[in-house]
């Protein structure tokens, strides 16, 4: 790492704060007070070791290094030399999305209702299509094809029915979007592969270990309700529903409830899945779900989302234990 990189990232944050506005006080907890005039300074020891040339057009060196560091010392330091800024995003105003939305109404919905739509239409019947003999679409991958054809007939359904000036706003409005979400986009990726690292680890086995120790062997509602709330626990705390599937199911859906007491097994997963739904509603690790709305909206408490999908989430949850203990044992 550059040396000093870590004191300039830190100087820039407090800068960014100051000149947001707000805060009316700053508190940085400094180190000692040589280190924090070393500290305080590393900012404009950099620009002095930064050759002239882009970086310095318009300054000399001295100049540029003085008034960074009196910058540092009086708000913590700023690096904004006139390369690089905050972009800007050619949208619409509040007015006319407010227009735009009296005037169409319900028809916003149709092309978000396209993608599940045309998905189910191409996973159910693209296993059939073939030229020549040969099938149009590799079996296995019905789903994921019809997703991406989706997703073209969602943009073409949502330029005729909004008809904007510049075809390319769809892109723009996306990448304005994504900008917006920040790093809450990549969360769910990264939480769905902690299903198969906890499986891999044998977290699935010591659970199971562990729940046959306590559950009695024919106690039907205590298995039930350990299944279900070890989906509703694993979701919260890795965000995903579809990662704790198979870690509740190798210890407890699968020999216990399917093996020992004869469960159906279709039902049985399933509404499992829905327990652990319930979970996703009450964690801000399912990042997609509850934190990018609120983020979206600009919400004052980004957990309020949260803090009212609660007690939905705990009668939700009652329900599908009620029918996981009649569905799949009839």
């Amino acid at each position: 790492a550059i040396p000093g990189i870590r004191d300039i990232l830190v100087l820039g944050k407090v800068k960014q704060i100051e000149r947001s506005g707000i805060a009316d006080l700053i508190l940085v907890d400094a180190p000692a007070t040589g280190h924090t005039m070393t500290f305080l300074s590393s900012a404009g020891g950099l620009l002095d070791a930064w050759a002239p040339g882009a970086a310095g057009a318009g300054a000399s060196p001295l100049a540029r290094a003085s008034g960074l560091r009196s910058q540092a010392k009086r708000t913590g330091g700023n690096l904004n030399v006139g390369l690089t800024g905050g972009g800007t995003i050619r949208t619409t105003s509040n007015a006319e999305r407010e227009a735009s939305a009296a005037r169409l109404r319900n028809l916003l919905f149709i092309p978000a209702l396209t993608i599940p739509a045309v998905t189910v239409v191409v996973a159910l019947g693209g296993g059939r299509l073939s030229i020549g003999g040969r099938a149009l679409i590799v079996p296995g991958s019905q789903t994921l094809v019809g997703l991406g054809v989706a997703t073209i007939a969602a943009l073409v359904v949502g330029w005729s029915i909004l008809r904007p000036k510049n075809p390319a706003v769809a892109f723009s409005e996306g990448r304005r979007l994504l900008e917006a979400i920040g790093w809450a986009a990549l969360l769910p990726q990264l939480l769905a592969t902690l299903g198969l690292l906890f499986t891999q680890a044998g977290v699935g086995t010591q659970v199971g270990t562990i729940v046959h120790h306590i559950v009695p062997e024919h106690s039907r509602v205590l298995a039930v309700l350990v299944y279900a709330l070890g989906m509703a626990a694993f979701t919260i705390v890795m965000g995903n529903a579809f990662a704790a599937f198979p870690i509740m199911t190798a210890a407890v859906g699968w020999p216990i409830l399917v093996q020992q007491m004869g469960a159906n097994p279709a039902p049985m997963f399933a509404i499992g899945m829905l327990a652990g739904f319930c979970g996703t509603l009450c964690t801000p690790m399912a990042a997609n779900f509850n934190l990018v709305p609120p983020a979206l909206l600009e919400m004052r408490d980004r957990y309020a989302q949260i803090k009212t999908q609660i007690p939905t989430a705990i009668l939700l949850f009652a329900v599908n234990v009620g029918l996981m203990l009649i569905v799949p044992f009839r």
